[in-house]
């Protein structure tokens, strides 16, 4: 299927939502919000690089969809409880993520905090924040958070890494669980390797060759392939999905050791 084939299926209850994508200065973060805002959502496109935001809002409205740019540090809990204040979320997608490739010896002490505030406590933060405006509004929100699935298995030089995600696997069933009492899902979308232009050049290369074989399909994802998952978890298709978490991945996760 074309891309703008993809982009004429509608999936209900995503018009006229408000959408908050985090990480969204490149990578999956732009790529998410350009497949909500064809949707018919509100996107609200945030990141720390506010330039970079405001630059994919302005190609969003453009493009005939609607988009606000916010500067947010999902680090920062302040930070969250001021951008999130009074945008009245419908669906959050907890995008927003870090990571260094050194082995575990390593690792410096900052490098550990900023993987883990960034990965796992801006989940938290960012998922608290729009919980309570959903449950204040009584409506049936939906928050997906980009997990991994280095949250199920571990690979080299990944540590701290794959450690955030696998709490923000547990995470989110543990939100699910609390929250499901209100009509609030927390479902998680994890990744494989896919494609993007920041690490292109790396797959390009004999290591990326060698760890793209590894992959039972052999070949890497390309970030349209994430866009029926998402959709799914975010649309009313996924109305009695809560605590689940999809791994797109080509097969990486059920391959023999």
């Amino acid at each position: 299927m074309k891309q703008a084939d993809r982009e004429a299926v509608r999936y209900p209850g995503l018009e006229d939502r408000r959408v908050l994508v985090t990480g969204a200065s490149s990578g999956l973060g732009e790529h998410f919000a350009k497949v909500f805002a064809g949707q018919g959502s509100h996107v609200f496109v945030a990141a720390r690089r506010e330039e970079k935001v405001e630059g994919l809002a302005s190609r969003i409205i453009s493009a005939g969809g609607r988009a606000t740019a916010l500067r947010l540090d999902v680090s920062s809990s302040q930070s969250v409880s001021e951008t999130l204040a009074n945008l009245d979320l419908d669906v959050v997608i907890n995008n927003a993520g870090t990571t260094v490739s050194k082995s575990a010896l390593d690792h410096s002490g900052t490098e550990i905090d900023t993987i883990i505030d960034t990965n796992l406590k801006g989940v938290f933060h960012v998922a608290k924040a729009a919980a309570a405006s959903m449950v204040a509004r009584d409506i049936e929100g939906s928050i997906i958070n980009v997990a991994s699935i280095l949250g199920h298995r571990v690979a080299g030089h990944a540590s701290a890494y794959a450690a955030s995600k696998a709490a923000v696997l547990q995470l989110t069933r543990a939100l699910a669980l609390e929250w499901a009492r209100y009509g609030v899902r927390v479902t998680a979308l994890s990744p494989g390797y896919i494609e993007t232009e920041l690490n292109r050049d790396f797959f390009a290369s004999e290591a990326g060759k060698a760890l793209i074989r590894r992959v039972p399909q052999r070949k890497l994802g390309q970030p349209e392939d994430l866009d029926g998952p998402i959709l799914l978890l975010a649309s009313d298709l996924g109305r009695f999905m809560t605590g689940a978490d999809i791994a797109v991945d080509g097969g990486h996760l059920v391959s023999s050791l």
